[in-house]
């Protein structure tokens, strides 16, 4: 992901989450921070889906919408910000290879598991890869329907 890619990335964030959607600001800042966390999926050569991730603290996960400022020096797990694609990327494997890089990520970083939220429903799909509940009080500030998930990676 660069800087030019950013408005595709809002356009596709305002298209696939929603309510759930977040300022441009928020990619700016994560593609700041953390650019190898960062990648764009483009397809005939227009993007059609990105991936948002970077280091963090199990719990609370980033506010929605809110600038996080810096990757804290004692993270304790992967956190995987979003992954969002346009039906026209679904189903090609774009979403388990972005997957499979985040797990990577938090490998080569040390971290031991890959967290999430997830909103609006997606839980079933992240409980499918191998994401687990986490009891938390998180979700409450997202909404009623979203729920913090973890990912153990295997030793």
């Amino acid at each position: 992901m660069h800087a030019g890619d950013l408005a595709a990335v809002s356009e596709i964030s305002d298209a696939v989450h929603g309510r759930y959607t977040e300022p441009a600001a928020i990619y700016a800042e994560r593609l700041d921070l953390h650019p190898a966390g960062c990648r764009v999926l483009v397809q005939d050569g227009a993007v059609t889906g990105y991936l948002i991730s970077h280091p963090w603290h199990r719990d609370p996960p980033p506010a929605l919408g809110a600038v996080i400022g810096a990757i804290p020096a004692d993270a304790d797990t992967y956190y995987l910000h979003d992954i969002a694609l346009l039906d026209s990327a679904r189903g090609t494997g774009a979403g388990g290879a972005a997957l499979a890089l985040v797990v990577e990520q938090a490998r080569a970083l040390g971290l031991g598991d890959v967290t999430l939220m997830a909103v609006g429903g997606a839980d079933r799909f992240w409980s499918s890869r191998g994401f687990a509940y986490v009891a938390s009080d998180a979700g409450s500030t997202y909404g009623p329907d979203c729920h913090l998930m973890r990912l153990a990676l295997p030793g």
